[in-house]
């Protein structure tokens, strides 16, 4: 058993869970998953390692209560466990020193670009990030973020946190005031998209976290497929991360929206 030992709800729907798992902390780099089970017969969950300490030997885990099995999760307490937790799974992310690097987070995906956040920051580039919430209390890891990132902007649906508007507003706004040379986008599959054809325009490298559903982590089911540049890709293997450019993004949604 992997036993929580710190819990922390962001919001109603959202918990943040600290777990011992000392050999994936010392293998887990930024852009590596896991998949975790609760309780035997239990479904496979894929979630991204937020952060991790290795002299704890410790994983964080953010979840939102979205099913029965996340709902199951969520109602883990300090001194229980998760079954099993398998990883780390999926390639690390590519880091360098590129220049501008514009993070743009929405809703829970905070939680798997804080690690890319903080990585792109240590090789030494300026790193500005955009978090994005339909209205303040599901801004998550504010503070966390803004340690690490130069510059933060936060943008709500409601305008009750930051700037009124959407992330590709917030990006847009960035974009027209100076060079930006990388974009990094994780959070709903809609507004990867939109990220992804803002960007376009203006023919900054963009990378997106895609979030379809999984089962095995291996590549064996397929239901993780996603098309890239014309081509099948598995996004527990070659992914989670992909060139937005190249992302079908419209078969993605349709694919989510039958499951």
């Amino acid at each position: 058993m992997y036993k929580i030992i710190d819990k922390e709800w962001f919001s109603e729907n959202v918990a943040k869970f600290e777990v011992e798992a000392p050999l994936i902390a010392h293998a887990r780099r930024p852009g590596h998953f896991v998949i975790v089970r609760v309780g035997e017969g239990g479904e496979r969950i894929p979630l991204t390692i937020a952060d991790a300490d290795m002299k704890r030997g410790t994983i964080t885990l953010v979840v939102q209560a979205v099913g029965v099995s996340t709902r199951k999760i969520c109602s883990l307490e300090v001194g229980d466990g998760f079954t099993d937790i398998v990883g780390p799974l999926g390639r690390a992310t590519h880091i360098e020193k590129v220049g501008t690097v514009v993070c743009c987070g929405g809703g829970v995906g905070v939680a798997p670009l804080l690690p890319i956040i903080k990585a792109m920051k240590q090789a030494s580039n300026r790193v500005v990030a955009i978090l994005a919430a339909r209205t303040a209390p599901l801004v998550i890891l504010r503070d966390q973020v803004s340690e690490w990132c130069d510059e933060l902007i936060i943008m709500t649906d409601d305008g009750s946190l930051g700037d009124k508007g959407l992330v590709t507003d917030g990006l847009e706004a960035v974009i027209a005031r100076e060079k930006v040379d990388q974009v990094v986008a994780i959070g709903p599959a809609v507004m990867m998209k939109f990220v992804a054809k803002a960007t376009e325009a203006h023919s900054i490298p963009t990378m997106v976290s895609l979030n379809t559903v999984m089962v095995d982590g291996t590549g064996m089911c397929g239901a993780c497929r996603v098309t890239v540049g014309g081509k099948t890709r598995f996004v527990c293997i070659d992914g989670p991360e992909f060139d937005a450019h190249q992302v079908d993004f419209d078969e993605m949604i349709m694919r989510l929206k039958n499951n």
